[in-house]
């Protein structure tokens, strides 16, 4: 499942740095799906949407930094834990429950994002 950053968070943004593949974004900051990996052209995403790999869409958080969920792996492939739980001083960074998907799920996301 994908990584999301609570109400916790207090906006140091530590866990940005350590992101292998460039998913966190600071709050109200737009984000790419080519910011960080390999993605370029017409992207499908895994909940189907499909988008512009450069395309800056609208940020999902204003407040807090946020985890883009069809950029996050979880570090699979990366690193043996998700760095952003690793890094997080305050445990912001917590899984999500609308994004279940099993490591072989996670471990294709970051092939077709590096491809």
């Amino acid at each position: 499942m994908a990584i999301k950053i609570s109400d916790k968070c207090i906006s140091c943004g530590t866990c940005e740095y350590e992101c292998p593949n460039h998913a966190i974004y600071e709050g109200g900051m737009k984000w790419t799906l080519s910011k960080g990996t390999k993605a370029k052209g017409t992207f499908q995403l895994f909940d189907g949407t499909t988008i512009d790999a450069d395309q800056k869409n609208p940020a999902l958080s204003f407040d807090t930094f946020y985890i883009v969920p069809g950029k996050c792996t979880e570090c699979q492939g990366f690193h043996d834990k998700p760095q952003c739980m690793e890094a997080c001083s305050v445990n912001a960074c917590i899984p999500s429950d609308l994004y279940i998907e099993t490591k072989e799920q996670l471990l294709a996301k970051k092939a077709s994002l590096y491809a």
